[in-house]
Parts: C-alpha cells; sequence; structure tokens
C-alpha cells in the first residue's frame, strides 16, 4: 500500500532549501497568504520577468535579488543556468525563494527546476498561484465553463519548444473537436497558425475568442474576436503578455458579433 507524504514547509529546514512560490497574474493582491509569508523570510529571491517587482518588497531589507528573466523569444539566462544558481544558493545554507509568473507547475517550468534540486539533493516545496488563464478568465468576466455550452477546459501553450518531439505536439485540430475552452498561453506570435488549425479540426471562422493583455494590471485590455480576425489581433499585440481563450464561452458576453476586434479596459 502506497503511503501518503505530507509536505510542509513550515517543518522543513530554516535555511539551506529552496520554495517555488507563484507569484500569480501580476497584481500584487492576488498573491496568496503563504507566498507572502515565505517571500517575508526570504534570504534571497530568484524572480522572472513576468513577477510584479513590487512583490519585492515583501521581503526583508537585506534580501538579495536575482534576476532570471525571460520570455518567449527573449531568453535572458538558460534554464540549466537557473537551476545551478537555485543550488548553489541553498548550498550557502540560505532561505531561497524562486518566484515565478502565475503558478510554477503551469508553463512553469517548475518541474524542470524540481528535477534539479532532487538530483542536488536540496529540498523544496511548491507553494501556488494563481495561473493566468483563471486570472484572465475572472477580469474579463468570461466563465471558463458554462452550462450548455463547455463542460471541460484545456490549458495549452502556444509556444512549443524546438526539441520537442512529435508525440508531445499540440493537436490542435484534435482540440478543435472537443468543445472544450481553450486557453491558450504564451500564443499570440503562432495565433493565425493556431486558428487555421483549429479551422482544420472544424472550429469555423465565427468562432469567438478572447485575447486578454496584461490580465489583472492597470493596463489590461480584454480584445474580443472571430478566429477569422486571429492575424489582425495577432499583428496588434504582439510582444505583450497575453491570455487566449478560445470557445463558445466568449459568447457570454455578447461581444463576438463585432465586426473588428474591439479592446477595453478593465
Amino acid at each position: 500500500m502506497s503511503k501518503a507524504v505530507k509536505r510542509d514547509y513550515d517543518r522543513l529546514p530554516e535555511a539551506g532549501r529552496v520554495i517555488l512560490v507563484g507569484a500569480g497574474p501580476g497584481a500584487v493582491d492576488l498573491l496568496t497568504l503563504r507566498g507572502q509569508a515565505v517571500l517575508n523570510k526570504a534570504d534571497v529571491v530568484i524572480y522572472d520577468d513576468l513577477v510584479n517587482q513590487e512583490l519585492l518588497d515583501h521581503c526583508p531589507t537585506g534580501a538579495e535579488r536575482i534576476y532570471v528573466g525571460k520570455r518567449a523569444g527573449m531568453h535572458c539566462m538558460p534554464q540549466q543556468e537557473i537551476g545551478e544558481i537555485m543550488v548553489r544558493e541553498a548550498r550557502k545554507n540560505r532561505w531561497v525563494v524562486r518566484l515565478k509568473g502565475g503558478d510554477p507547475l503551469v508553463f512553469g517550468r517548475g518541474g524542470e527546476e524540481m528535477q534539479a534540486l532532487t538530483a542536488a539533493g536540496i529540498p523544496y516545496e511548491i507553494v501556488p498561484g494563481v495561473t493566468a488563464a483563471v486570472a484572465a478568465g475572472a477580469m474579463a468576466e468570461i466563465p471558463l465553463t458554462f452550462r450548455g455550452a463547455a463542460s471541460a477546459v484545456v490549458f495549452v501553450t502556444g509556444h512549443e519548444c524546438a526539441n520537442k518531439g512529435d508525440h508531445a505536439a499540440v493537436d490542435w485540430a484534435a482540440l478543435a473537436r472537443t468543445g472544450a475552452t481553450l486557453c491558450i498561453y504564451m500564443g499570440v506570435r503562432r495565433l493565425p497558425e493556431i486558428a487555421r488549425a483549429l479551422a482544420e479540426g472544424g472550429l469555423n471562422g465565427d468562432t469567438p475568442l478572447a485575447v486578454v493583455s496584461n490580465a489583472t494590471l492597470p493596463q489590461q485590455r480584454v480584445h474580443v474576436a472571430t478566429l477569422g480576425l486571429a492575424e489582425t489581433l495577432s499583428e496588434q499585440l504582439r510582444g505583450q503578455p497575453t491570455l487566449i481563450i478560445v470557445g463558445e464561452v466568449v459568447r457570454w458576453k455578447e461581444l463576438s458579433q463585432v465586426a473588428q476586434p474591439m479592446a477595453f479596459g478593465l
């Protein structure tokens, strides 16, 4: 019989460990209470590009801050080097916080960092965060599930690494046939290509989609259109942090009937 393992960061040693903390989607007040408590104890915080830097104010005054930001197409530091930094700092008997945008284990490469820490024998803990799809849907007032419209949600990446095997590649045509709400991370650059693949799977050009940029931040914008206008949206929003929602749930806002993409601030 397998035995459940209870992991509690309060029971781990005070130093010489790493806590992977989800910073949430952007707004500082969407950090969890546990995430804030961990930051309050940090000796060093290693943070990403999409982390709101106001969150660093929760760290002690003397805490070291190490930026390892990277975004699709603009990588600042290789993932292997990030793992080496975490291990190095933990071996100095320090409380190391790895602060990651959204949730550490949803398209955040948290699994690779867990592997690196495990291989080095470094104890770690995970503090979950609000992931972008959940936040974007809520802030745009788009329900990701809706009785009679969508009974399933798929979180999928629109940016796939070059060395991924065919067996792990996203089958967009298959996803189009599920009837699920599709929440696409890091996909605005490839949106025209994704839209064509979804069309090949059976979604028509009138299928509604919403692109939420800078979700939860003052500069948030919600762009509502259809798959047929994907190329226009992609050109407008390239380079911005976005979350794309595709599916009938977008009609709930009764904004998908417009002839051109529209944007409004929330």
